[in-house]
């Protein structure tokens, strides 16, 4: 029923709101640092293993094929007939003992763990997001397989604005204490997909009513987001009391909470299913010999639009993922005070969603009514990066650049699972997007460590250990333009060898409205 993929959609929202606490690690930070005696070095050390968690998901993808039936949502027989569900508890139990164990040694109820072995809680608690974002991605894709960019973008939104929802519950309840707030990221996430997990199907039934719905989704998304970002500012702005803290709290959950209605009003609306809907966008035709699809992931590896993929992702998100991890220190550099590069640091998170939710809603606007194929938006996305990497490193605006970059960073997170979806197939989705996102931590050490890292610590030597000013980055960032710029050619040639499959897509659905 309509109805029902709707609650789903729903439950899988109210997850992804919960389960990207990646961003929120400098609120946790500095206790983390100075409650083991770690230097700076060692807790950037740290650092890399929620990159590195929050980015390889194979495992997650491989369980969801093993227990998740493309047609039903899941197998009965399997996992003791817990089905999608066990996917939702693996990372539940991560997320618990992850964060909760990272909370017993800062507390000092656990004797102080070496390095490596707080690098694991660290990467199991990062870790544990993929199960989830795997599990609400693949099911959002299937139930909307005519929509599945706005789909995705959606998902990959909320999960984008998941850590300033955590870092605002932090300092509605927790301001102050930011060892108590691990505990909640312990408790809360796991606590929350535990109890919608049952909730979430597939249901793959097309009605016209589709993007309807996804609209109001979309309104929703773009509405928390706005809020969001008008309350970072002016709580970078002012000090806010606590009711004032307690208020803006209770106006974002009623945000959150509306998802709910639109799905009640679909339910008390529900028509009969028309007698001819929809097919997905994902056909196999034997004419076109791109669209292979349904492939498993050792098939998908073997094909060049794989590779492909993983370049874009390598330099996109990678010098992405390198500008938020040095950021402050490129605004010390460049003299922004500290209220602008916090604020700077808070505001990632809005453009990335904005980043996100417009790559898919975007391309499925232009794939719908012009046939254009989404990596052509993938090339105007890393020529988006390459001028705000520009603009850094020439420049010396951060707050400019950084905006661009966020915003085009976040779109690659939404345009590259849909894209995977559509040349490789749904049924192993989760394990080939997962294997492609292990682009993202090697390009975020590359560029991170092998270029900025190097580059900045030989200018700071010449300068007697401190380096201000744009020639401190400026190499830097020419080198992540170079990259972004290989990645706009990459992706044209993508574009081109799919261009075939997206105009057959684009054939296919003029028919069905003439129908």
């Amino acid at each position: 029923m309509e109805n029902s993929k709707l609650i789903a959609t729903v439950a899988s929202i109210w997850i992804q709101c919960t389960c990207g606490p990646s961003y929120a690690f400098g609120i946790y930070s500095a206790v983390l640092k100075s409650s083991q005696g770690y230097d700076q070095s060692t807790l950037d050390t740290v650092s890399v293993f929620k990159d590195i968690g929050t980015s390889i998901g194979v495992l997650a993808g491989i369980l969801y094929q093993s227990v998740a039936d493309n047609k039903s949502g899941s197998r009965p027989s399997s996992c003791f007939g817990l089905g999608l569900r066990v996917v939702y508890m693996a990372g539940a139990f991560q997320f618990f003992a992850g964060y909760f164990l990272m909370w017993l040694s800062v507390t000092g109820i656990l004797e102080k763990p070496p390095v490596p072995l707080m690098c694991f809680f660290m990467f199991m608690a990062a870790h544990a997001q993929t199960f989830f974002d795997t599990a609400n991605i693949v099911v959002a894709v299937q139930n909307f397989p005519g929509y599945s960019g706005t789909s995705v973008g959606i998902m990959k939104g909320f999960l984008g604005l998941s850590g300033a929802i955590l870092i605002q519950f932090y300092h509605t309840f927790f301001d102050g204490n930011p060892s108590t707030f691990l505990l909640m990221l312990a408790v809360f996430p796991a606590s929350l997909s535990l109890l919608l997990m049952s909730l979430v199907h597939v249901n793959p039934s097309n009605t016209t009513n589709d993007k309807n719905h996804l609209n109001g989704f979309s309104i929703v998304a773009l509405a928390v987001a706005a809020y969001l970002m008008i309350a970072i500012i002016f709580e970078n702005m002012f000090a806010f009391p606590s009711w004032a803290h307690i208020l803006t709290t209770i106006g974002l959950l009623i945000l959150v909470s509306s998802p709910l209605k639109i799905a009640l009003t679909a339910q008390r609306n529900e028509q009969p299913p028309p007698s001819s809907t929809m097919d997905p966008l994902i056909v196999a035709s034997e004419a076109d010999e791109v669209a292979l699809v349904e492939m498993n992931a050792l098939q998908a590896v073997s094909t060049i639009n794989f590779w492909l993929l993983f370049v874009i992702m390598l330099f996109g998100v990678g010098s992405g993922l390198a500008t938020i991890n040095n950021i402050s220190q490129i605004g010390q550099s460049l003299k922004y005070t500290t209220v602008e590069i916090n604020a700077m640091v808070s505001l990632w998170s809005i453009w990335n969603f904005i980043g996100r939710f417009g790559g898919g809603f975007v391309s499925d606007l232009f794939l719908h009514k012009y046939g254009l194929g989404r990596p052509l938006f993938i090339s105007l996305t890393q020529a988006g990066m390459v001028a705000g990497h520009l603009i850094i490193g020439s420049c010396g605006n951060l707050l400019i650049g950084s905006v661009i970059v966020s915003i085009c960073h976040g779109s690659l997170w939404s345009l590259m699972p849909t894209i995977t979806s559509e040349i490789f197939g749904v049924k192993h989705m989760g394990t080939i997007i997962n294997t492609i996102g292990v682009a993202n931590p090697i390009g975020s050490y590359i560029l991170s460590v092998g270029v900025i890292g190097s580059i900045y610590d030989k200018e700071a030597e010449a300068g007697g250990g401190s380096c201000y000013g744009i020639h401190c980055f400026m190499i830097s960032y020419f080198l992540f333009a170079g990259g972004c710029v290989l990645g706009i050619l990459v992706s044209l040639v993508l574009f081109f060898r799919t261009k075939g499959f997206y105009a057959l897509i684009f054939q296919r659905r003029l028919k069905e409205l003439q129908v």
